[in-house]
């Protein structure tokens, strides 16, 4: 696969790409400062992710847990939303600089404004890995796709593909915020990619800034993804567990003097820096499964069917009243996606509160 001038491949250098997200905050001078020290730091992609609250959470989320403490996630998103006029000016500035832009979509109007900006490629994340719909609008632009397959089974991988364009590169990750490297089982990377017939890559939000992507080098990972920051120190959401600049210029580094070196000189040095036992572990069996870190957020954190507006009972379920989001932990998570078009025009049979997922007993008449 290629995006812009790199070709990706197994066994050459990876793709790196500095996951900057919205640490910038939504300022677009400490946005272009998080791109330059990307470049500096050895980075090929600056990565963003085009946020508007309503296309991921509903209002009544309220307050969950992330590293930096408790927060309403909602609130956030909803002061880090910016217009397309933003990003464009973000995607000059990243081009200017000879590196490639990315984004996340999360829906259909961030989907629209990266479509506009006429992307090199398009990516989804983790918990949006079953919004099929978001899907099917990404393979109708016809670029290249980097989905990650954080907190899924191998039948979600599976079902996925067939909304998904073609080119396809797996990002394999774990769903949970810092990840521990002995859960990351990077043996799936070859499993994966035997399994699919497409490229495997890493998104590792694990804290050492090159353990995980020197290992995943070894299992052909084609691009290696880490969040950045300028410092953990600042206010950002994933600022707390990403690489600011001198480490991930470690973590390039180390990468550059390992794409150098055979397979048999690579494995002596990784045993060498982090000790064979260690490796061993962060290799795992190669078995496509929850990760125990992320179990708990299989169910909430994928999206489900979810009630927009609170719906009495005679409601005739629109695409106005209902959305598909994230549950988080404090609402009950709905129907899966796939469903969509099967509960379309159908009424409920009781009443449904605002924010609460959309399940058949809703919908059945007793």
């Amino acid at each position: 696969m290629i995006i812009g001038k790199h070709t990706l491949k197994p066994g050459k250098m990876p793709f790196v790409i500095a996951e900057i997200g919205t640490a910038h905050q939504g300022d677009i001078i400490k946005a272009k400062e998080l791109i330059d020290a990307a470049k500096d730091s050895g980075a090929d992609c600056a990565k963003f992710q085009i946020v508007f609250a309503e296309e991921i959470l509903h209002p009544k989320t309220g307050v969950i847990s992330l590293p930096g403490g408790f927060i309403n996630l909602f609130d956030i998103f909803k002061k880090l939303e910016k217009d397309r006029f933003f990003y464009e000016e973000l995607k000059l500035y990243t081009e200017k600089k000879g590196l490639i832009f990315l984004a996340s979509a999360f829906g259909r109007k961030s989907l629209g404004i990266l479509e506009g900006l006429k992307v090199d490629a398009i990516k989804i994340a983790s918990p949006e890995n079953n919004y099929f719909g978001l899907m099917q609008k990404a393979a109708e632009l016809n670029l290249p796709v980097f989905f990650s397959t954080g907190v899924s089974k191998l039948a979600d991988i599976e079902e996925a593909l067939e909304y998904l364009p073609k080119q396809v590169v797996l990002f394999h990750c774990i769903t949970s915020y810092p990840s521990p490297e002995e859960e990351y089982n990077l043996t799936l990377l070859k499993t994966l990619s035997q399994i699919f017939g497409v490229p495997a890559a890493v998104s590792d939000h694990s804290t050492d800034p090159s353990l995980v992507p020197l290992v995943a080098m070894t299992q052909g990972a084609v691009a290696i993804e880490k969040h950045f920051t300028l410092s953990r120190k600042d206010d950002g959401l994933d600022d707390l567990i990403a690489l600011p600049p001198q480490l991930f210029k470690k973590m390039t580094d180390d990468l550059q003097t390992g794409s150098k070196l055979q397979e048999n000189e690579l494995q002596s040095y990784l045993d060498q820096n982090y000790g064979a036992q260690r490796i061993q572990q962060v290799l795992g069996n190669g078995i496509k499964k929850l990760a125990p870190s992320e179990k708990d957020n299989y169910a909430t954190t994928r999206r489900s069917i979810h009630a927009w507006d609170s719906l009495p009972v005679g409601t005739t379920l629109t695409e106005k009243n209902l959305a598909i989001l994230r549950s988080e932990k404090n609402l009950e998570p709905g129907l899966h996606p796939r469903y969509w078009n099967q509960i379309i025009g159908r009424k409920t049979t009781r009443f449904v509160e605002a924010g609460q997922g959309i399940i058949w007993d809703d919908l059945l008449t007793k």
